[in-house]
């Protein structure tokens, strides 16, 4: 590899590189963000000691779609997987309730650590009470916004994607440090109105379109989507997220321990 050209420690940020071919390329070490890699090829290609986060549909290894056997064996290690796929207005009520345990458990797993290891950040992911404001702001934006139709529903400390490129009246504050408690009080505010709109959720509501939403934000103005499709996207965003904030919180306490 020693006739390479050298583009070690190169960054490509807000690059359309769709329709690129790479030959005798080496990416030992690279780190891929919020990138797509929606119909690549890779032929004769290396993968050891890599790690892969993300939604895994249709990915053909070596002959063998790998997806259903990823999820099989996500489901093995965490029975309520399936519970966050729901299909009936019960299923969705079944879903937030077992979310709503699943994350105080959680919390109070978080409560044990010295409080500002809970801003510290593992392996470049966001901090735990940065976690806690970005699903604020998922809960906000996809049911106070898109289902209940309120446009502007975000706290000034909700936490968008990182990459998210600035929209009008959307809060944005990546290095605001709130304290558990209050992080966890507009965390809570927000879990409250799933609460209610999935207490209040019958079967035939799941498929009704819900109104063009109004102003700029998040979702786009004037799109519209069935109600059972927000939910989703918010139970999917709770299900990995706690996910990842248990993965980081082992490390963390083992901070705390040394």
């Amino acid at each position: 590899m020693s006739d390479l050209s050298d583009l070690r420690g190169s960054r490509f940020q807000d690059a359309d590189m769709q329709g690129s071919r790479f030959t005798m390329v080496d990416l030992t070490g690279s780190t891929f963000r919020a990138v797509g890699f929606h119909g690549v090829v890779m032929r004769g290609v290396e993968i050891t000691h890599s790690t892969i986060d993300g939604d895994v549909v249709d990915v053909v290894i070596n002959g063998i779609d790998v997806a259903p056997l990823i999820e099989a064996e996500l489901e093995r290690r965490h029975p309520e997987k399936p519970l966050f796929r729901p299909t009936t207005a019960d299923g969705f009520r079944q879903a937030w309730d077992v979310n709503e345990q699943l994350w105080a458990a959680t919390v109070a797993r978080a409560r044990r650590l010295p409080p500002d290891l809970l801003h510290e950040s593992v392996a470049e992911e966001w901090s735990f009470i940065q976690t806690l404001r970005h699903l604020a702001f998922a809960s906000e934006s996809w049911v106070a916004r898109g289902i209940l139709g309120v446009p502007s529903p975000w706290h000034p400390l909700s936490l968008p994607w990182d990459e998210m490129r600035p929209r009008p009246g959307v809060p944005h504050d990546r290095d605001a440090r709130p304290t558990l408690d209050e992080a966890l009080a507009l965390r809570l505010e927000a879990m409250a109105v799933v609460r209610r709109v999935v207490d209040d959720l019958t079967d035939e509501q799941l498929d009704r379109t819900t109104e063009p939403l109004v102003g700029p934000g998040w979702p786009d103005e004037d799109a519209t989507f069935p109600v059972r499709e927000p939910l989703l996207v918010v139970l999917n965003e709770e299900w990995w997220h706690r996910r990842y904030a248990e993965r980081d919180l082992t490390v963390l306490e083992a901070r705390a321990g040394g």
